[in-house]
């Protein structure tokens, strides 16, 4: 079926706590008034729980169907968005643009909180559901890890969530269009960390220095052949150096550098080849040059891996609000990381691509998440919950 007549209805309101939200971005675990924000508009739909704190900021709203719960079908699912914003400047222009200087929503999780919002209102309003609707709110997600803090807080046990669904929007996908894909979506993604000691001097008598700079150049040189000719050219992995921090003075030798990158993969076979060979060709630069290195590889978010019934699930769902032919169920994996990886670890589930339409990219000063897109997100997870609680 279409989008939902009522969410139509409620689209100017949802876009409004959009641009509200937009305009007053936070980052990481400091969404102390985006968080108060949902938590108020909760309260105000009238959930029958409101709890906040989870994850230090997270917001989780419970509404309870009118149905009776049949004795083996699911008690609870649980639909999360994101509410942090990048540290980034904005450079849209709209009217309703950042007033937090260097901050700005540049990847739409202003739309993903007002998208589950509107859902939350919808259900809250109309019920028509056994079991519970858990909405999840979730701070961190751009670095932080906030799906793991909540998780460790409790989240699923508390709320006995039995399925867990995400959602993020795809700049370049039409608007009104899904996509997703079985098994995983989104890649894994490891810190590369790289200290550099060499021997400083000056740059007219090289020979009596061991020149960081050209140290670290040969690192990124080498640690690029790790994928090209490491990994099976079949299995998909990144390893990109992304600073690279070394003297302040032209003629100067610089007795340190250091360098700092990513690695992003999507099994934890490759993963851990990645890791194995990055600290052999560390030690091998190491060797050849003379310097001292060290190298600190922390691992990051998981690999996203959609389960199979779940991700079938989804797909059907969207299919019901957009259509067969605006679904896409076998989209390339994404090799950017997403943390909802931590909750698809804990529960099956799936997680979805919505279209934004023709914006410029995520992370970049002049994105802006589409608002015509709200009425396809907030009707695909109302429709999830009445289709997975039918009673």
């Amino acid at each position: 079926m279409p989008i939902l007549n009522r969410v139509a209805d409620l689209q100017p309101e949802i876009m409004g706590w959009r641009r509200n939200l937009h305009a007053h971005p936070e980052l990481m675990y400091d969404v102390h008034r985006t968080a108060a924000f949902v938590a108020d508009r909760l309260r105000e739909f009238g959930c029958d729980e409101v709890a906040t704190g989870l994850g230090r900021t997270g917001v989780v709203g419970v509404i309870k169907g009118r149905k009776p719960v049949n004795g083996g079908d699911l008690k609870a699912i649980g639909l999360r968005a994101d509410m942090d914003a990048l540290p980034i400047e904005e450079e849209t222009g709209v009217a309703y643009r950042s007033t937090v200087p260097g901050k700005m929503h540049a990847c739409g999780h202003d739309g993903h909180t007002a998208m589950l919002l509107g859902a939350a209102r919808y259900l809250a309003e109309t019920r028509n559901f056994a079991g519970d609707a858990v909405m999840i709110f979730q701070p961190a997600e751009e670095g932080g890890a906030g799906a793991e803090a909540m998780i460790k807080d409790g989240l699923m046990d508390r709320f006995k969530i039995e399925q867990v669904y995400g959602m993020h929007n795809s700049p370049g996908m039409p608007i009104g269009t899904f996509a997703t894909r079985v098994g995983p979506a989104m890649a894994a993604t490891d810190h590369i960390n790289i200290h550099i000691e060499g021997l400083g001097g000056h740059a007219a008598r090289p020979h009596k220095s061991i020149d960081s700079v050209l140290v670290g150049a040969q690192l990124i040189t080498a640690l690029q052949s790790i994928v090209s000719r490491s990994v099976d050219p079949l299995d998909a992995a990144v390893i990109s150096i992304c600073e690279f921090h070394a003297g302040n003075a032209r003629n100067v030798i610089p007795q340190t550098a250091e360098l700092f990158g990513t690695a992003r993969t999507l099994t934890p076979e490759v993963r851990d080849l990645i890791e194995q060979r990055v600290g052999e060709v560390v030690n091998g630069v190491a060797q050849l040059s003379g310097a001292k290195i060290t190298l600190d590889y922390e691992r990051s978010y998981p690999v996203l891996v959609n389960h199979p019934a779940e991700t079938g699930i989804a797909a059907r769902v969207a299919a019901d609000v957009a259509g067969e032919g605006n679904v896409s169920s076998e989209i390339p994996p994404v090799m950017g990381a997403e943390d909802f990886a931590y909750m698809l670890e804990a529960r099956p589930g799936a997680f979805i691509f919505i279209g934004n339409g023709d914006s410029a990219g995520l992370h970049h000063p002049a994105y802006n998440f589409n608002d015509d897109a709200i009425v396809y997100g907030s009707s695909y997870w109302i429709k999830l919950v009445e289709s997975q609680l039918a009673g």
